[in-house]
């Protein structure tokens, strides 16, 4: 018996010509390289994402100034500031880096600080979630709720009613250099907080329920740090 041949031969029925079906399989490929593009996509959350520039932030304390490109600049002690408009609470800066603002103001604990971080469900200056990239003394990513309920001015609550969270996981941030630029990016969802630095997941974990009985838009807050950054929402 004659083994068949692997190339298909054309049927020829009633003086009519059929061509043989090509193969599914070659079709794999263009397949394969169609379902990578939209699962890229679909995970690229700063695709979807939107810049803010300087005219979408209400500050609150210090000064930011409009740059180029819709980037924003600081270069004083400290900045606070949230966007006019409520958002998801998800929030990106990508900053670089320009070194220690020319004067430093202490924290109220007395420590002289250097970070950048996001404000989610920034409800008042006295009821806010902060997700803070310590530079300095320290380096490292430090999440907290400041809550006082009733209170709205810093007069209120100054620096009251503040609750340090620990993570359920956590990985080490680099340290962060005059010159060098990084990405620190937020994202809650219920309970659930998720941070990235520098694309890397760095703090996951769950809030305290019965602390988030506020809400309000996302953020950003700077101390004793010059830098540009771009900020998004979204994502």
């Amino acid at each position: 018996m004659k083994a068949s041949s692997s190339q298909a031969k054309p049927r020829v029925e009633t003086g009519r010509r059929i061509e043989p079906h090509a193969s599914t399989t070659l079709n794999l490929p263009l397949l394969v390289v169609a379902l990578a593009a939209v699962i890229a996509s679909g995970c690229s959350g700063a695709d979807a994402a939107a810049r803010v520039g300087r005219d979408g932030f209400d500050v609150t304390s210090g000064m930011i100034r409009a740059l180029p490109d819709e980037r924003l600049g600081i270069d004083v002690p400290e900045v606070r500031a949230v966007l006019r408009h409520s958002t998801a609470a998800a929030a990106e800066i990508r900053f670089r880096y320009l070194g220690p603002t020319g004067a430093t103001k202490l924290l109220a604990s007395g420590e002289a600080r250097r970070q950048i971080g996001l404000k989610l469900r920034a409800q008042d200056t006295c009821n806010v979630i902060y997700v803070m990239w310590h530079i300095e003394p320290d380096a490292r990513i430090a999440v907290s709720i400041k809550r006082n309920p009733g209170q709205r001015t810093h007069a209120e609550c100054d620096a009251r009613g503040y609750v340090n969270l620990r993570p359920r996981r956590s990985e080490p941030v680099v340290a962060v250099r005059a010159g060098s630029s990084h990405t620190l990016r937020a994202v809650l969802k219920g309970a659930e907080l998720t941070i990235w630095a520098d694309g890397a997941l760095v703090w996951e974990g769950s809030l305290p329920t019965n602390l988030l009985d506020f809400e309000g838009p996302v953020g950003l807050r700077t101390d004793n740090v010059a830098v540009e950054l771009e900020y998004f929402v979204g994502g």
